[in-house]
């Protein structure tokens, strides 16, 4: 079963491994906010409604859509 970061719980890690297939300028918008494979985030909050979410990745805040998350194939990290 493939985990994605629309699956990580407040609070818990994860490491991105690879994107599902997905639109090139997503793909784009999403490397150019530094979230790539290799790249550990944090899910910090989701909004009441359950969209957006905010992660933490290299200590930066970014607030990504569920659609974005969910091409993001990631690892959960063990605590």
């Amino acid at each position: 079963m493939t985990t994605t970061l629309n699956d990580i719980p407040v609070g818990e890690s994860a490491t991105i491994r690879s994107f599902t297939s997905a639109l090139p300028q997503l793909r784009r918008k999403l490397l150019s906010l530094g979230v790539m494979p290799g790249a550990e985030v944090t899910v910090k909050r989701v909004a009441p409604l359950g969209d957006p979410i905010q992660i933490q990745l290299r200590g930066t805040s970014i607030s990504l859509r569920r659609q974005e998350a969910a091409i993001l194939v990631v690892t959960p990290q063990s605590i």
